[in-house]
């Protein structure tokens, strides 16, 4: 009996033994889904949700779908195991530039994310401890990719990340103001694979190229802008095999190019090297380097000579030295480029004081999509065999001295500049591309009429003919482009009216036709161009009123119609209290110069040497940003708008030469940056307004004020006697002129009376 009791008991201890067993063993399955994927680990779902809670802003509701009591594996940015159910990426990369992305804390709550591999933060304005990077982040054991780039931290970049010992990615990049003193916690990231710290401070670490060299796996660093002091530094052994990109851009190194660590690493593929003011030769290991693809080294003050063979780098595609070369010969920096790859499409060496002619052993080079050569010395004639480069869409060959005839170019073409050389002659009969987008003829001695060609793309985008010898109407074929928003005709001899079909540019931004030949009235439709920002007629002659509309122009930047015999009232213009966006004009003694990229931010309005009559209206002192007003040279009437000092702006103001009467107002000393004053040859009166400014202006133009006899006190030497200073000065001028007429007039006549006096006693003889 006691037996049999002893047997149950170990059989219900065994039977219950079996059943705790296997409900642990159920207790740690994953959760599965209605999909049949395993569903998110509870402890990691409130995790994510106490991160959520750290988050002050999301203004991309990136974090919409976070909801509790939901399988945070399908949230948005978490990605889960397929296995365990355990979140292994957490991407919240801001893809909105415009907007900030999430806002608020960086939670220590992801610690509980024991499993996460994947961490991408970037671009979001979120915040660590006292404004630093997490140092929590260093526990997150299993993290191969971590991303926090562009994420406004501060201070010390924590030597705790070394301790992710399976990274194989960091971006720590463009943050807002960090450094490092110590890099030696790189070395522990043994399978690391790419790092970029650009922008963090690094100015104190001189074995930079020794840490990394501790790393085999490397493939990727970046390091722009990093205050790194030298890159002069020797490694007696490569153990960077892998590395396939290397970034040193803007640190300040200054020193010789040669002695620098890296020309040995024959894997490299892409080096960049802007703004390291390196400098003197390269060295003959740059021939070696058999794997490399593009090599930038533009902007380094022009200290660096070029006289490496290039021509075994088969996988060469991008050659970048713009502003680098200290001199060199355009003949035989193409001789020592590689021919033997067809993979070579993009040359630039602007600015590199480079002589010669262009060779035609170019024509080795026909799979070239972008050479710029321009802002050099190179001269003679652009080759013909152009033409065979049927892959070229960008071609610049600006500010050279360049001569000849221009050659019909690449149907391909996207981009032309030929501006600023010496070209002559007529364009070509099919002259164009009909893809062109952006042409620059300007400056050159480029005459004769405007060839139909030269208007077929429906694409072009912007075009200056500027400051040549092109005559004739405007060319009425140039309507097909619709799409334009720059052109920029000026200084050439065009004739004719205002073509009507410029009227459906509605796109164009900045046109300038000064200085032709053009005649006629100013047609209402230019108040029509309604994104009109630049608009420059003057030096022709038109005539007429100005159109009424123009004040449509709500984006309006420049306005010059100087010099043409445009007549009317200015009260006719309709101008309103609330300003135009931008006025930008030119004065007459400082004509703006711009150039085929924009123009200086400069405000104005310039109206000078025309007809136009009337007063000038009070609503044009509510223009508070424009910065010139030229109105010189007109037969405006009336007084100086009272409120002449609400122009803050004003620095260059000149209503000489007009019918101006009555007192300067006061107001005018109001005007603290004004630089140039020209009030002469008007009919104003009365004392001049005092100020300090006002007197520097006298002191260094003392005829600003000439012309104007009524005016007085100072500075000038004519006292006002008060009030009535003005008419008693104008009563003893009178008195004094009429007691001086009289004087005259006696002096004559006793000389006729003793004439005939004289001439009586003679007779009586």
């Amino acid at each position: 009996m006691y037996r049999s009791i002893v047997h149950l008991v170990l059989l219900l201890i065994a039977t219950s033994s079996s059943f705790l067993l296997v409900s642990t063993h159920a207790n740690k399955q994953p959760q599965v889904s209605s999909n049949g994927r395993a569903s998110c680990v509870p402890r990691e779902r409130d995790a994510l949700l106490a991160f959520k809670q750290g988050i002050t802003n999301d203004t991309i509701n990136l974090l919409a779908s976070w909801r509790r009591g939901q399988d945070c594996c399908q949230w948005t940015g978490v990605t889960c195991s397929s296995k365990n159910g355990h979140v292994i990426k957490l991407d919240l990369y801001n893809r909105y530039g415009n907007y900030p992305g999430l806002v608020g804390q960086i939670s220590p709550s992801l610690l509980s994310l024991e499993y996460l591999e994947y961490l991408d933060l970037s671009r979001c304005l979120l915040e660590g401890p006292n404004g630093t990077v997490p140092e929590f982040l260093g526990s997150m054991k299993n993290l191969r990719y971590l991303d926090l780039s562009f994420i406004p931290f501060s201070g010390r970049v924590p030597p705790q990340l070394g301790n992710l010992s399976n990274l194989r990615y960091l971006d720590i990049s463009w943050m807002q103001n960090t450094y490092s003193t110590d890099i030696s916690w790189l070395g522990r990231l043994h399978f690391l694979e790419h790092i970029d710290m650009s922008d963090t401070n690094l100015s104190t670490i001189v074995d930079f190229p020794l840490v990394a060299n501790m790393i085999p796996s490397l493939q990727h660093i970046v390091l722009i802008n990093c205050s790194l002091p030298s890159a002069d530094q020797s490694l007696t052994h490569i153990n960077l095999t892998k590395l396939v990109e290397l970034d040193l851009s803007r640190n300040y190194f200054s020193h010789s190019i040669a002695s620098s660590w890296f020309w040995n690493v024959t894997s490299i593929k892409s080096l960049d090297l802007v703004s390291t003011y390196l400098h003197g030769p390269f060295p003959d290991a740059l021939g070696r380097m058999v794997s490399l693809q593009r090599l930038s080294f533009n902007n380094n003050g022009n200290g660096a000579t070029m006289t490496v063979d290039l021509k075994d780098l088969c996988e060469l595609e991008t050659l970048w030295l713009d502003g680098s070369l200290s001199s060199g010969n355009i003949t035989e920096l193409v001789e020592k480029l590689p021919r033997c790859s067809s993979k070579f499409f993009f040359l630039s060496s602007a600015g590199n004081n480079m002589t010669g002619v262009l060779p035609n052993m170019m024509q080795h080079f026909t799979g070239l999509k972008f050479l710029d050569l321009s802002n050099n010395s190179i001269s003679g004639a652009i080759p013909p065999m152009l033409w065979n480069f049927t892959s070229l869409d960008s071609l610049y060959l600006g500010w050279n001295k360049l001569s000849g005839r221009v050659p019909l170019l690449p149907k391909s073409l996207k981009t032309l500049d030929i501006s600023t050389n010496v070209l002559s002659g007529k364009l070509p009969s099919g002259f164009g591309a009909p893809s062109l987008e952006f042409l620059i003829l300007s400056s050159n001695n480029i005459m004769g009429q405007v060839p139909a060609s030269i208007c077929e793309s429906e694409s072009m985008d912007f075009m200056d003919l500027s400051n040549n010898f092109f005559e004739g109407e405007l060319p009425h074929h140039c309507s097909r482009m619709t799409n334009i928003e720059f052109l920029l005709l000026s200084n050439n001899r065009f004739s004719g009216e205002l073509p009507s079909w410029m009227q459906s540019f509605k796109s164009m931004i900045f046109l300038d036709l000064s200085r032709n030949k053009l005649r006629g009235v100013l047609p209402s439709w230019i108040g029509e161009l309604v994104n009109l920002r630049f608009l420059q007629l003057s030096h022709n002659t038109f005539y007429g009123d100005i159109p009424v509309n123009i004040t449509n122009l709500r984006h309006l930047q420049y306005l010059n119609l100087a010099s043409n015999n445009i007549s009317g009232p200015m009260e006719d213009m309709y101008i309103s209290s609330d300003p135009l966006d931008f006025l930008s004009i030119v004065t007459k003694h400082e004509e703006l110069k711009y150039g085929a990229y924009g123009l200086d931010d400069i405000v104005g309005i310039d109206l000078a040497l025309n007809h136009l009559t009337g007063g000038i209206p009070d609503e044009i002192t509510s223009l508070d940003r424009v910065s010139t007003l030229n109105l010189s040279w007109n037969h405006f009437g009336g007084k100086i708008p009272e409120k002449i000092g609400s122009m803050k702006s004003v620095e260059s103001l000149d209503l000489s030469r007009n019918n101006l009467s009555g007192e300067i107002p006061q107001s005018l000393s109001d005007l603290t940056y004004l630089s140039y004053l020209d009030l002469s040859y008007n009919n104003l009166s009365g004392t001049i307004p005092s100020g300090r400014q006002l007197d520097t202006l006298y002191t260094e133009n003392p005829s600003i004020y000439d012309g104007n006899k009524g005016l007085c006190g100072p500075p000038l030497e004519r006292n006002c006697l008060g009030d009535n200073a003005l008419k008693h000065g104008d009563q003893h001028e009178s008195e004094k002129d009429s007691n001086s007429m009289f004087f005259y007039f006696g002096l004559f006549s006793g000389f006729v009376v003793g004439l005939w006096v004289v001439l009586c006693v003679l007779l009586s003889f």
